[in-house]
């Protein structure tokens, strides 16, 4: 799994910092996260490709959606037949249907746009989904949480071995979870050969929000939590008055949840040329902090490696 930092920015797009976008590359499947203005253009800049399958909305404020038509426009130029799923939040399906389709112009492909619940499941694949859960901005909004199902518990060849299993289907069957009768009538059980289940990975994403307890709950032992942090503590009361957070909040939060890592974005264009202030705050309370760039790739990996 890798993320790619399409826009780090805030409302206010800077010459280092676009505005709110995230890649996240899974399995050969690819999803955005926000889509402000000029995301296709960062999407080109930074190589991510354009097979997108889901796009997910946090809000609708124009730096989280206004690169929306001008992506469907460029999927529709580029051919596309495959059908686009955008998730969005209660209550702005309309809303987000009139964007995308703002030019007058029907895409030649089907879109398909699903209101999503805070608490709810927005997409349910075979080996992942992606949970909504409630934010508290100045608008309807929802952050994302991609939690990968367990994985199977490693398979002990040495211990199948000495039990009189021979190597071939038999171990596939015990892996799968079956039992087996060896030729002499003996059953082997799968746990007798199979580890515990090993929990796969967890991203999160808040997009924007005041500090929240639902993203604590949402952020438990994440292997990396994306929380916005628009302000440093010299704007903490505008940070609260206009439904942000502040490096520090999002730092206090992340250790709340147990989180491995923390990436700080949505940094204000205040903070031009000085946004290490903000990964210092930050790391005083939390130390895998970091503030990305608009083009770093992270690679998540197995909590076990």
């Amino acid at each position: 799994m890798q993320m790619t930092f399409l826009g780090t920015g805030g409302a206010v797009p800077t010459t280092r910092r676009n505005t709110s976008a995230l890649m996240v590359r899974r399995e050969g499947e690819r999803l955005l996260f926000d889509c402000g203005e000029g995301t296709q253009r960062q999407m080109m800049r930074f190589g991510t490709g354009f097979s997108v399958s889901h796009v997910f909305l946090s809000h609708l404020h124009g730096d989280h959606v206004l690169g929306l038509p001008g992506l469907c426009q460029t999927f529709d130029f580029n051919d596309r037949e495959e059908a686009l799923a955008i998730h969005t939040p209660p209550g702005t399906k309309s809303a987000v249907e009139n964007l995308v389709g703002v030019t007058g112009a029907r895409p030649g492909y089907p879109i398909r746009v699903h209101e999503v619940q805070p608490g709810g499941v927005a997409l349910r694949d075979e080996e992942y989904e992606v949970r909504a859960f409630e934010t508290d901005h100045r608008t309807r909004s929802v952050g994302y949480a991609l939690v990968e199902d367990d994985r199977k518990g490693r398979f002990d060849r040495e211990r199948a071995e000495e039990l009189g299993v021979p190597a071939g289907p038999l171990f596939s069957e015990l892996h799968e979870g079956n039992a087996v009768e060896l030729d002499d009538g003996t059953v082997i059980e799968p746990d007798q050969v199979v580890g515990p289940p090993r929990p796969g990975r967890r991203i999160v994403y808040t997009g924007d929000t005041r500090p929240t307890a639902a993203t604590v709950e949402a952020a438990d032992d994440a292997d990396l939590l994306v929380h916005e942090a628009t302000f440093g503590e010299d704007r903490s009361e505008r940070a609260g008055k206009t439904g942000h957070s502040t490096a520090r909040q999002a730092a206090e939060l992340a250790t709340r949840a147990g989180a491995k890592r923390l990436a700080l974005t949505h940094v204000s264009s205040r903070y031009a040329g000085e946004s290490d202030r903000l990964a210092a705050e930050a790391r005083e309370i939390f130390d895998d902090a970091f503030l990305p760039d608009d083009g770093d790739d992270i690679e998540i990996p197995y909590p076990d490696g």
